[in-house]
């Protein structure tokens, strides 16, 4: 059995809302689908193994799931676009030394997700003692 990621799934109680979050965040293009209460999304690429993904109300009120990881080019600059667009930052910007920065996010309906900087100099701060 292949063991792709065949899509994801973002889940809130206003998906319409969502979408133009997600849409300004990171470009993804978003459309409802006909005939249902469903969005498909986008990413913008044609390349194998990317999964695209799908919007709709949450089916529970204690949904949990796994998180997402999207890579952006510059994670100081996706922190204050997501903030400015009401997410919430849940954990600041932290390294995976020498592989990447990260920051863990909420969007504006409590969504988790994270942005990911490829930086093979990445290395966190040292901590006075």
């Amino acid at each position: 059995m292949p063991r792709v990621l065949t899509h994801f799934e973002i889940y809130g109680e206003e998906p319409h809302k969502l979408a133009g979050f997600y849409h300004e965040m990171f470009g993804w293009r978003i459309e409802r689908a006909p005939g249902v209460d469903y969005w498909r999304i986008d990413l913008g690429t044609s390349e194998d193994g990317i999964a695209n993904g799908g919007l709709t109300y949450r089916p529970m009120v204690a949904c949990r799931g796994w998180v997402q990881y999207v890579s952006v080019t510059s994670l100081d600059a996706s922190v204050a676009v997501a903030q400015h667009l009401g997410a919430k930052v849940l954990r600041a910007k932290t390294a995976v030394p020498k592989t990447a920065w990260y920051a863990l996010l909420a969007d504006p309906q409590g969504n988790v997700f994270a942005i990911w900087e490829p930086d093979p100099k990445a290395f966190p701060a040292p901590q006075p003692d």
